[in-house]
């Protein structure tokens, strides 16, 4: 059931006042996560750039926290291919692979739902077009592209990510490729935590509960949903695509940062990573 909006003003008025969310596993439908979602990346925008911002580069394009660059392993195929391609980028943020897909020639498109994440991609720059859009409603005509991407992008925070599949597979063109990253579905049975603790099982993997913060009354501030393996496989074929690879990305000996639950000591061990590679029949 939609939020009205009152609700909606009351989320965000408890947040700014500094209020510490309740973290919980619930039910959270299309509606509350596409709300509570698109008002906390626009919270947070300027500590995401700001925290991960040198890590992503302005123009580089980074598939993960394991520091996967696209000049490598050419997911979207080889660079000089890319030229003249009209690509979406989908969960943009400061449009950051956008700018590199550009210095390749392609004609990128970035979108994101939070408009406060594109306000980042104007004060970096390009020349390239910015869409403030639900990636589960994309306001483009059918097979506009040739490609599609997403780096940790809409994904992860939908409740129906079929929804967003069965979009991107109609915008684009028959034989398009869409790549997605994704939390690795195997991280949701372990504590979100880079240290020791963070490598004991403590759920189950099987249990599809979504994560959810909510505020003193209840309503959500952030959501993000769990998917096994085989329902990520599942919900690619059955939204038109064929999936022609999964990338699992090991983590480096250059890489000794930490991003939240990412961290050297549990990327040497387990997977925090899911690469789907993906193209329309």
């Amino acid at each position: 059931m939609q939020e009205p909006v009152s609700s909606e003003a009351a989320a965000a008025a408890a947040v700014a006042e500094g209020a510490e969310p309740e973290a919980t596993r619930r039910a959270a439908g299309v509606t509350e996560s596409s709300r509570a979602n698109r008002g906390w990346w626009d919270r947070n925008a300027d500590e995401y750039q700001t925290d991960h911002g040198t890590f992503l580069g302005d123009d580089r394009f980074v598939w993960c926290p394991e520091g996967l660059d696209e000049v490598e392993a050419e997911l979207l195929g080889p660079p000089e291919d890319l030229k003249g391609k009209n690509v979406l980028e989908i969960g943009a943020g400061a449009a950051q692979c956008s700018r590199w897909l550009t210095a390749q020639g392609a004609r990128p498109v970035a979108l994101d739902l939070s408009h406060r994440q594109l306000q980042h991609a104007l004060r970096i720059g390009g020349s390239f077009p910015l869409v403030c859009a639900d990636a589960a409603v994309l306001p483009f005509a059918d097979a506009s592209f040739d490609l599609a991407c997403s780096a940790y992008g809409a994904l992860p925070f939908v409740a129906d990510p079929r929804l967003v599949l069965r979009e991107v597979c109609r915008v684009l063109r028959p034989g398009g490729r869409f790549v997605f990253s994704v939390t690795h579905p195997l991280r949701w049975a372990f504590p979100d935590e880079p240290g020791p603790e963070g490598l004991s099982v403590s759920a189950s993997y099987f249990d599809r509960t979504p994560y959810v913060e909510q505020d003193d009354e209840g309503l959500a501030v952030y959501v993000e949903h769990h998917r096994t393996l085989g329902d990520r496989v599942r919900d690619v074929v059955t939204s038109g695509f064929r999936l022609v690879d999964l990338v699992e990305p090991e983590w480096p000996d250059w890489n000794t940062s930490e991003w939240g639950g990412w961290s050297p000591l549990r990327g040497h061990l387990i997977p925090g990573t899911a690469i789907f590679v993906c193209e329309r029949d």
